[in-house]
Formats: C-alpha cells, sequence, structure tokens
C-alpha cells in the first residue's frame, strides 16, 4: 500500500477514535472520518495481540491490505478510516474474510457503488 493511503502516526489515530464515526459486524469494526481537504481516502490497521501471534497478525494486515487494494477504485476519497479485526478473523479463509469486510464498508458508507 502507497504511503499516501496510510496512518502511521499515533496523533492521527486518536483524532479518528475521537472525532470518527464507528461500524461494526462480529469481525470488524472500521471508524471513519472526513477529510475533505485530502484527494485520496487513507487507511490505519489495528489488530490486538489477543488475536495470536505475530505470524496471525501479519497474515490478517496482509489480507485487509489485498482487499483494500481490490476495492481501491470503489473507495470513497477525502475519508480516513481505521480497520480493527476482531477475533473471529483469524479463523476465516479469503472469501469470508473479504465479503465480511465488504459488509462492513457497506455499512460504514466507505464503499462508492460501481
Amino acid at each position: 500500500m502507497k504511503k499516501t493511503y496510510r496512518i502511521k502516526k499515533n496523533e492521527d489515530f486518536q483524532e479518528i477514535f475521537k472525532k470518527g464515526i464507528s461500524t461494526a459486524n462480529r469481525q470488524f469494526v472500521i471508524y471513519v472520518l472526513d477529510n475533505p481537504g485530502q484527494p485520496t481516502f487513507r487507511v490505519g490497521l489495528s489488530v490486538s495481540k489477543k488475536i495470536g501471534n505475530a505470524v496471525a497478525r501479519n497474515r490478517i494486515k496482509r489480507l485487509i491490505r489485498q482487499v483494500l487494494h481490490e476495492f481501491s477504485d470503489q473507495l470513497k476519497p477525502g475519508k480516513d478510516f481505521i480497520i480493527i479485526a476482531r477475533k473471529p478473523t483469524a479463523e476465516m479463509d479469503y472469501y469470508q474474510f473479504k465479503s465480511s469486510l465488504e459488509h462492513v464498508c457497506k455499512l460504514a458508507k466507505i464503499l462508492s457503488k460501481k
């Protein structure tokens, strides 16, 4: 994922947590904050140590990045969002993962219809 699409700074995370709107399903939580001054979307990932060891957490982050890459043309620009993975994601295969993430993105209204 390109640097322009990433959120890495703690201040940015905290601002989105405080001012953003959260949406969730059983597998994911998404916090969304409008940022109309930027030309693209930005995303931050959070995977807790409760989910598993480093290998499991990195696998989940890779899967999230892959799904977002597939949806990148449908994601609305000018939005900052944080995706938090919950415990059931550790046992999911790719297709379940993709459909669950797509579902929560539609609930959060960050996917445009194309």
